[in-house]
């Protein structure tokens, strides 16, 4: 008999153009036909409402924010409760004037609103100027912590997360059951093919190392396509989609190409990551009495 507590996730790939409104519908009839195959967890990806407007500094963009609740967790709480689903989506958020977030939302499958993460790490790298425009998350007793769903604990995480081992790490030590990042990364169409390999290989390396070291299942979906820069030099970012799902010791079970709209299905068992810790027992041997100095910037 097949365990219970094993579920069906998608990873939605997909590009994205200047309407929000197209935008939303084109990720609702991807979800649908997600729930259609079996989907019971669907991952949207990174700011999926538009265009990833970061690169540029331009105060204008700041009209494009949101609260939450808002427009965004409203359609993707109706479209969860009709389809029975739960969805993880992306809202700019606006908390206040002055302070805005990059923010992943999870509404469950009765379409509540289950929780949501204030990205922690944010960038600021040429054609990535996330600083200018979101607020990190809070740091606190409540920083990476899951989000209970009718699923199981979802622990979210948003893109440039991705790069750091402690945020995976908290969150696992907190519970989490599977690791979820909403991604937006690119090349720069500039860089030769070997950089552009390596910074692909990188990226989806340090992801599988996450998964091993925590014994918990990943799901990354990505955007793909050109977006051209703002100030119309042609310029811009190629983003390398390649979404995808892998298992508790890094194993892929989901991988989708560089190009194009996909969905990205994967069993999810959150009870293996047991069986993988009586085995694996990474957190057993976790010499907590010696890492205090993890806490300073660097040790000089």
């Amino acid at each position: 008999m097949a365990d219970q507590h094993a579920f069906t996730a998608a990873a939605i790939q997909q590009s994205c153009g200047a309407d929000r409104e197209a935008n939303l519908a084109h990720s609702a009839g991807l979800i649908e036909s997600a729930a259609d195959q079996g989907a019971q967890l669907v991952v949207l990806q990174e700011l999926h409402t538009g265009p990833y407007f970061c690169q540029e500094e331009a105060t204008d963009v700041f009209d494009r924010a949101e609260t939450i609740p808002g427009p965004t967790t409203r359609f993707l709480g109706e479209l969860a409760a009709e389809l029975g689903v739960v969805i993880v989506g992306s809202v700019f958020e606006k908390r206040m004037a002055g302070v805005h977030h990059n923010t992943a939302v999870v509404l469950d499958s009765d379409g509540s609103l289950a929780g949501r993460y204030r990205k922690m790490h944010i960038p600021d790298d040429p054609g990535f100027y996330e600083k200018f425009y979101f607020t990190p998350g809070d740091a606190s007793a409540d920083a990476f912590r899951p989000i209970q769903t009718s699923l199981g604990r979802l622990g979210v995480l948003v893109c440039w997360d991705q790069w750091y081992p402690e945020a995976a790490r908290l969150m696992a030590l907190a519970g989490a059951e599977v690791l979820i990042y909403p991604t937006a990364i690119g090349w720069d169409p500039a860089d030769d093919a070997d950089e552009q390999a390596r910074q692909l290989d990188a990226w989806i390396t340090v992801q599988r190392g996450h998964a091993i070291a925590n014994n918990l299942p990943i799901i990354a979906p990505n955007r793909h396509g050109f977006e051209e820069a703002p100030d119309g030099s042609g310029n811009g970012i190629q983003f390398w989609g390649n979404s995808f799902i892998c298992g508790g010791q890094g194993e892929l079970l989901a991988r989708s190409s560089a190009e194009g709209d996909d969905i990205l299905l994967a069993t999810i068992d959150p009870d293996r990551t047991d069986t993988l810790r009586r085995i694996w027992p990474y957190l057993r041997d976790r010499r907590v009495d010696a890492y205090d100095h993890l806490t300073r910037r660097v040790r000089d």
